[in-house]
């Protein structure tokens, strides 16, 4: 329960209406949740606007209503509270509800189109080793501590977000890290947290179904490097171009990672093969468990990041060498027989460049690379036919599959895929929508040496057919047909 003045502290509050002195008893932004006591806020979504369901809300006793449209007739006895943008009072109202959480610890975002959830879980892992109690929110779990919860979004809404952050903060937790999705900045979910350090990775083709237009994508993200505060720090991948314009009008202290150029982190691989890479960080010479040019940048992030909040560097070397990888990015599966298989979330034209380029560099001319591969259903179109191409060129054998197809047909998206290839291309392509059969069938396909990789799920351990989420996870299906279960 909170005072609704110091829940509304912070929101640009254009008029109140009605009666002002309430006890809040939570917050919400669905009306089915709204019981009595409850502050309403209504949010204008992409599907349905919250405006439609304030009715709803005080008829299931709603005390407060927070909208940006008051309507023509409204009832006295609530008090009704008119902002100007309401997404962001969902956001400023949770954190003040909850006691503003992320003060409580340190608390250290990533965003970037790939590699978000690798370095925010390693982050976890590495200050879990160096003895600090850490809190998780990123694509496959959330942890508080040792506690896992369910993760639903990539970055949770206000509510959820701010009460996680403060059962953390409860329990003792000294850092938080999350993953800071697109979607999560364009919707102001990340709203009224205080962050003490960001870490931008890099920005391809992705998510263009919701933003339309890369400018809108870049702009989402960059949102939120400009709202940091001068004290945190904006660490930034300098192999992407688009680092610098990242760092543009951003107030928080400025730093740089790279692979390839001048930075104030470095990193460079001395070796690799598929049972892991050696690296030179910062002149320290390590051997880890994680394969590829992109897994080397995001462990290169990971030591910056435990730099700039003064980790004992040959303490975070020491744990990084003994991390293994996060699930379903890039894991390895081998077979009795000496088959590779490689599971990993690549879902986007650059994330399977960077994959299949990956083995390539790896595997010999006499070993083959079958790849696995489907786009998701009710998503952006426009990547399908890159995401095919890419995969042809870079494969000794590519099967087209199911991937999530929601609601459409999935012959229909394989069709889509299938724009991308020539000719010469189509000729070592096969269409396979069971995505099972697929599996079995690169496996059947496949001698000893040969590397498989099923691209796409990586972790999620469902497939999702109008609406029905089926159980399904690439790991499992390729253990069995490599005989490894």
């Amino acid at each position: 329960m909170a005072e609704l003045e110091k829940i509304l502290s912070g929101i640009d509050v254009i008029s109140f209406f009605g009666l002002r002195q309430k006890e809040i008893e939570n917050i919400v932004f669905d009306s089915r949740n709204v019981k009595k006591g409850s502050l309403f806020i209504a949010v204008k979504g992409t599907l349905t606007d919250g405006h439609d369901y304030i009715n709803d809300a005080i008829l299931s006793g709603a005390s407060a209503v927070v909208c940006e449209t008051l309507p023509d007739d409204y009832n006295r006895d609530i008090c009704w509270i008119q902002v100007r943008d309401a997404a962001k009072a969902l956001g400023i109202a949770s954190s003040n509800f909850y006691g503003g959480p992320s003060a409580r610890l340190k608390l250290i975002g990533v965003t970037g189109t790939n590699g978000k959830t690798t370095i925010a879980t390693l982050l976890y892992r590495v200050f879990k080793g160096l003895g600090f109690k850490c809190g998780l929110f990123s694509t496959v779990c959330n942890y508080i501590i040792d506690r896992q919860l369910p993760a639903t979004h990539t970055t949770p809404d206000p509510v959820q977000l701010n009460r996680l952050l403060s059962e953390m903060a409860d329990a003792g937790c000294d850092y938080a890290f999350m993953e800071v999705s697109s979607h999560s900045a364009a919707q102001h979910r990340v709203e009224g947290l205080e962050f003490a350090g960001a870490v931008f990775t890099n920005l391809t083709h992705d998510h263009l179904d919701y933003h339309k237009t890369f400018a809108n994508y870049l702009k989402a993200k960059k949102s939120w490097f400009d709202s940091l505060p001068e004290k945190a720090f904006a660490l930034v991948n300098a192999d992407d171009r688009n680092s610098g314009v990242m760092l543009q009008n951003c107030k928080a202290r400025p730093y740089t990672y790279s692979m390839r150029s001048m930075a104030d982190f470095r990193c460079t691989i001395i070796e690799q093969s598929f049972e892991g890479m050696g690296l030179r960080i910062m002149g320290e010479e390590l051997w880890t468990r994680f394969i590829g040019d992109y897994n080397a940048s995001n462990l290169l992030a990971v030591y910056a990041v435990s730099e700039l909040l003064d980790a004992p560097g040959k303490e975070v070397l020491t744990i990084i060498s003994n991390l293994d990888c996060v699930p379903g990015r890039l894991e390895v599966i081998k077979s009795p027989e000496g088959i590779t298989g490689i599971v990993d979330y690549a879902h986007t034209p650059d994330a399977l460049v960077n994959v299949i380029g990956t083995i390539n560099n790896i595997r010999s001319n006499n070993m083959k690379l079958i790849t696995v591969v489907g786009a998701g259903g009710d998503r952006d179109k426009g990547k399908r036919p890159k995401m095919a191409r890419i995969s042809a060129d870079g494969s000794t054998k590519l099967i087209l599959t199911s991937d999530n197809p929601r609601t459409e047909d999935p012959e229909k998206i394989i069709d889509d895929m299938e724009e991308g290839l020539t000719q010469d291309l189509k000729k070592k392509t096969i269409r396979i929508s069971d995505r099972r059969e697929a599996i079995k069938t690169a496996v059947m396909l496949a001698s000893a040496g040969d590397v498989i990789l099923v691209a796409g799920k990586g972790h999620e351990p469902y497939q999702e057919i109008n609406g029905i989420r089926h159980h399904f996870d690439d790991r499992e299906e390729l253990k069995k047909a490599l005989s490894q279960e």
